[in-house]
């Protein structure tokens, strides 16, 4: 089993973000593949970066930034749930991965975006180039909800279509197959 670390992106009142992360953890964990942790950045609350020293020589000198290292470290895998802000995903995500580096290397990564028309995939195009200057592998295969409060009930449950269910699971066999690869690689062996 491979640990996956899904990271909710989204933390202002009235967010989606932990609802879709929820769908994709239940449809990862249907896999048998992965042990999956939600990691939701609404409620870890990383403070704006204040380490002093650069995030690669892996010398934390607080608390919080310990806890994320280890968490991060302790990922085979990532999927992060992105919602797109004015064209681009959420400040707290950039803040979060720029908190580290080497805990991201060699590790891939799946995106699932959500927003209006363009269901996320300019803050996903985005997103997968700044997680590739982490030596990470974005896949080309994402989840993306346009307009994706027509899949939120009156009940506010998140109940995707059918394509959604049939992109995530092309999405998380590509994570296996990468995930696979990827540990040769990070052991360097």
């Amino acid at each position: 089993m491979y640990n996956l670390k899904i990271i909710s992106s989204t933390v202002r009142p009235g967010r989606k973000g932990p609802m879709i992360a929820a769908w994709i953890a239940e449809k990862a964990a249907q896999t048998g593949k992965f042990e999956v942790e939600i990691l939701d950045l609404g409620a870890i609350n990383l403070p704006m970066m204040n380490e002093a020293n650069p995030p690669i020589r892996k010398n934390y000198e607080h608390e919080h930034t310990r806890n994320w290292s280890a968490k991060i470290e302790a990922a085979d895998v990532f999927i992060f749930v992105t919602a797109e802000y004015d064209f681009n995903y959420p400040a707290p995500l950039r803040n979060a991965i720029e908190y580290l580096y080497s805990e991201w290397n060699y590790k891939a990564a799946g995106i699932v975006s959500y927003g209006g028309i363009s269901a996320g995939t300019r803050a996903a195009n985005s997103l997968k180039a700044d997680l590739a200057t982490m030596s990470m592998v974005p896949l080309v295969h994402g989840v993306n909800f346009p307009m994706f409060t027509q899949f939120i009930t009156e009940e506010d449950e998140f109940v995707p279509n059918e394509i959604s269910h049939k992109s995530a699971e092309t999405m998380l066999i590509d994570l296996i197959r990468w995930t696979k690869g990827l540990k040769v690689i990070k052991e360097n062996k």
